[in-house]
């Protein structure tokens, strides 16, 4: 039951990711009616927003666009930074959304951060722990019980990180409407971009979710077996 479900949720997965390069593919070919590239909008959207102190910057990859806290930098992939369409709108608006979010201590933004330390922590070591816990199951059974300890706090920092997604997707399409960058004819294109790319941190919050259970089910199994 459980291979079953996995199998599922990567098939699904693969799909909102073909799905949304398939998008932003289409959505890079519809310009905008006013001559802004992404790095233009992202710097007018932080100064509307009185911040003046965050850096506009080209990054290397697509989808690769981030937001860094640390160094106070919005990164923009080339196509995005250069680029005058709806998806280097849509993409540009979305990371400053995470800089406003930063500006003004967005509660969620700052679970996120607060959890970061430990995710990393739990990422590095989660997986060499639970198969620790599985080969000495019988000889030191609290072992296994660290390891899913560690994976629910990946899986907590995958449900909080979506209202940080979608709250910044919010504040960009209010944004880009109420400043002019899009209008009547591109506004619902820039929402669907930004829809698409909400809909990877659901699958992926969801698979992190099925595998926190079936680890769970795995070692209350193994206990009554005993």
């Amino acid at each position: 039951m459980g291979m079953f479900l996995f199998i599922g949720i990567a098939l699904i997965s693969f799909l909102v990711q073909s799905v949304l390069k398939s998008k932003f593919t289409a959505y890079s070919k519809v310009p905008l009616s006013v001559s802004m590239t992404g790095a233009d909008i992202a710097k007018k959207m932080l100064n509307d927003n009185g911040i003046y102190d965050v850096k506009v910057v080209p990054h290397e990859g697509t989808l690769s666009d981030h937001y860094n806290p640390e160094t106070k930098t919005v990164a923009l992939s080339r196509d995005v930074f250069y680029g005058n369409s709806v998806a280097s709108a849509a993409v540009a608006a979305h990371e400053c959304g995470h800089a406003v979010q930063h500006a003004t201590a967005y509660s969620m933004l700052t679970m996120r951060s607060t959890l970061v330390p430990a995710v990393s922590f739990a990422s590095r070591y989660v997986q060499f722990i639970i198969l620790g816990g599985i080969i000495f199951f019988n000889s030191f059974p609290a072992l296994i019980w660290v390891g899913i300890a560690l994976y629910a706090i990946t899986t907590l920092f995958t449900f909080v990180t979506l209202p940080v997604e979608i709250n910044a997707s919010s504040r960009a399409m209010s944004w880009l409407s109420n400043a002019g960058i899009t209008d009547v004819r591109t506004h619902d294109k820039a929402f669907d971009a930004l829809k698409w790319a909400a809909y990877t941190y659901v699958v992926a919050a969801l698979g992190s979710l099925a595998t926190l259970v079936y680890y769970i089910l795995m070692a209350t199994g193994g206990r009554r077996s005993d």
